[in-house]
């Protein structure tokens, strides 16, 4: 499959926009409006103030929640020629500190509702440039009305670093991972070939947190490459949702699963005008097949479900737009990727369709490896193959589906167990609105399986009864030791089901 347009950087998307569609609405946050000609107009500023700090060939990390100011810090700070390092605001101190320190920055951008857990690591970390953004700092739209410093806009090297994107953060020491400009431009190029943006026409809604990989792929630069509309909520609201997907007449919502789940529960989404959609996207985590069903009944457009890591830049497949989308499948692998299931063990023998193991891939997007971290760059880049971690199969017609982690694989008396295929069947009963399956140790068995479930509004069932369910659909030993009926699951920020709490 021929790849669209190809860029060297995701600067040149923005430069390029600027010069084509100088007076067209870029970013908009509320009241708060921007055009290409005025985002070009910051990132320039920002760049040159970054650069005269010795920021190029260094890192710049800002702790940022979504708004204008966050698209212009990755803008900046690529621009500037130093590698963004956007971090969690939702991150304690104790984390912070780790990463900044692994990251080293030159700078730091932080805003008020964060400077509490900033500034202290910040200063015991000697970092030399710290930038409170808002909330009595200076915002990073500062420079949108200085005429002609759109043409001022650097253009990074390729080759270079663009961004340190930390990962793992929830089990052990979070990673930080090297990506280059290159990589990150091709990776775009390689998911348009699958999901296609429209030139001109797109306004696509970000509810995801933009300090993420998901978000800064699908909606930030998606955007630029279209030269479309990123219309930004601070954070998922489902009434404010609904009301922007009108209001903006967005044609493109990214998701994660249970932001989906919670919008079809919300009884306001049943009078959703959703005319302007053209399709929606989901990521993060795997999607329930009942979920994408009833989401496009009621939107009457479809939810294009894709895959990837940070890692890998983040895409390795997605199912095509204009083609066979299969529920509950991944895709097909973007161009000029290779992808291969190989056996759990040695990681070296490659499995026919059907067959379940480790997810390998290769391509341009992939990382260069892990910062600061040899040990674990050369466990996950083996033989010019990135080892994922998950466990997938493809179907006959070289579709991926994912059944789950590989650290999160539970052995059961010695049989391997996929919490994933249980959450499946879970999802599969009417009364189910959210499910998420751990294992726990146990002295007999080596380790058992619980699950924790969280029903629709206004359903009833019992234990008992999806215990029962259970059992009409899976093999005895996958069947939970234990299940609880919760009011709601944990989630981590970018909305996945935090199966470190339910373990806790």
């Amino acid at each position: 499959m021929p790849l669209p347009r190809v860029f060297p950087t995701v600067v040149h998307m923005l430069g390029e926009a600027a010069a084509r569609a100088p007076r067209r609405e870029a970013l908009a946050m509320g009241g708060e409006r921007l055009t290409y000609e005025e985002y070009a107009r910051c990132a320039a500023g920002l760049a040159a103030e970054l650069k005269a700090l010795g920021a190029a060939g260094q890192r710049v990390a800002f702790v940022l929640g979504n708004s204008p100011d966050i698209c212009i810090a990755y803008f900046g700070a690529h621009a500037a020629g130093a590698q963004a390092v956007p971090l969690n605001p939702l991150y304690t101190a104790r984390e912070l500190e780790q990463m900044l320190g692994d990251a080293a920055p030159v700078a730091v951008f932080y805003e008020a509702a964060v400077a509490a857990a900033v500034e202290p690591v910040a200063a015991k970390l000697g970092i030399p440039h710290r930038w409170l953004v808002g909330g009595g700092g200076r915002r990073l739209t500062a420079w949108r009305n200085e005429a002609g410093l759109e043409g001022e806009l650097p253009l990074p090297d390729p080759d270079s670093l663009a961004t340190l994107q930390f990962t793992g953060g929830t089990t052990g020491r979070a990673k930080g991972v090297n990506l280059t400009h290159r990589a990150y431009a091709m990776n775009i190029s390689q998911r348009e070939a699958l999901m296609p943006s429209r030139p001109d026409v797109e306004r696509i809604l970000c509810v995801m947190p933009l300090f993420h990989v998901y978000a800064s792929h699908v909606c930030l630069h998606t955007a630029a490459y279209a030269r479309g509309t990123l219309a930004i909520l601070p954070r998922y609201h489902p009434e404010e949702t609904v009301s922007a997907l009108a209001r903006e007449r967005i044609t493109i919502f990214a998701g994660a699963p249970t932001i989906y789940t919670s919008l079809l529960g919300y009884e306001g989404f049943a009078r959703a005008d959703l005319a302007s959609l053209h399709y929606s996207v989901s990521g993060s985590a795997a999607l329930p097949a009942t979920v994408l069903a009833h989401w496009e009944a009621r939107a009457g457009t479809p939810i294009v479900e894709g895959y990837g890591q940070s890692e890998a830049g983040p895409v390795l497949t997605y199912n095509p737009l204009h083609g066979v989308r299969k529920p509950g499948s991944v895709g097909v692998p973007v161009p000029d990727t290779e992808v291969q299931i190989v056996d759990l063990e040695s990681g070296a023998r490659v499995l026919g369709p059907g067959e379940k193991g480790e997810i390998r891939a290769r391509g341009p997007q992939v990382m260069q490896g892990y910062r600061n971290l040899p040990k674990e760059t050369a466990e996950t880049l083996r033989g010019g193959w990135l080892y994922t971690g998950d466990i997938g199969e493809f179907d006959a017609d070289g579709y991926l589906y994912i059944r789950d982690r590989k650290k999160e694989m539970v052995i059961v008396s010695g049989y391997n167990v996929f919490p994933r295929e249980i959450e499946i069947v879970l999802y599969q009963h009417p009364a189910v609105r959210e499910a998420g399956v751990i294992g726990a140790p146990d002295s007999y068995r080596g380790e058992i399986v619980k699950a924790y479930v969280s029903l629709k509004p206004g359903a009833a069932a019992t234990a008992d009864d999806l215990l029962a369910h259970c059992k009409a659909n899976l093999a005895k030993y996958k069947i939970p030791s234990a299940l609880e009926i919760v009011a709601d699951l944990p989630k981590t920020a970018v909305g996945k089901i935090d199966k470190k709490q339910l373990k806790a």
